[in-house]
């Protein structure tokens, strides 16, 4: 059997990037790291890691999160979001795919509650959550959908 790419999941935010990794199996998906940087603009160093960590993981694909308002339009942070997601495709030629966001943040909240993070120390966790739970849901429903149309291995 080849190697297996692993998927990188990222949430995307104004000053940080979370970054998550699927194991090469492509079940489950892992929290690696928060990339902070000064200004919402300098992507730069925040490229050069996510490069660093694809070609570090073996990265075959990209899933970014993308923030729909609930009445499903999307507004600036969600353009904001594409625009990067279009800069990682021509910089690391990985097909990048989008993952509705929406509750994502709400869970991480949720997830650090259940897992008795000091409301304090949240912060410090939310990105790189809400990348595990974006990459989680996305792994989830390409298994189901290769299940469905029968392409899984027995």
């Amino acid at each position: 059997m080849g190697i297996c790419m692993r998927i990188m999941g990222l949430d995307f935010g104004s000053k940080t990037v979370g970054v998550a990794l699927s194991d090469e199996l492509l079940i489950t998906a892992q929290g690696k790291e928060i990339i902070r940087r000064e200004q919402e603009n300098k992507l730069r160093r925040t490229c050069a890691r996510i490069e660093e960590l694809i070609e570090e993981y073996g990265v075959g694909q990209i899933v970014l999160g993308l923030p729909k308002n609930m009445n499903d339009t999307q507004g600036v942070r969600a353009e904001k979001t594409r625009e990067f997601g279009e800069m990682l495709e021509r910089r690391t030629g990985l097909p990048v795919a989008y993952w509705d966001e929406r509750l994502t943040t709400v869970a991480a909240d949720r997830t650090m509650m259940e897992a008795g993070i000091r409301r304090e120390h949240r912060r410090d966790y939310v990105d790189m959550i809400a990348a595990v739970l974006i990459l989680q849901g996305y792994l989830d429903r390409r298994a189901m959908q290769e299940k469905e149309s029968g392409h899984a291995e027995e």
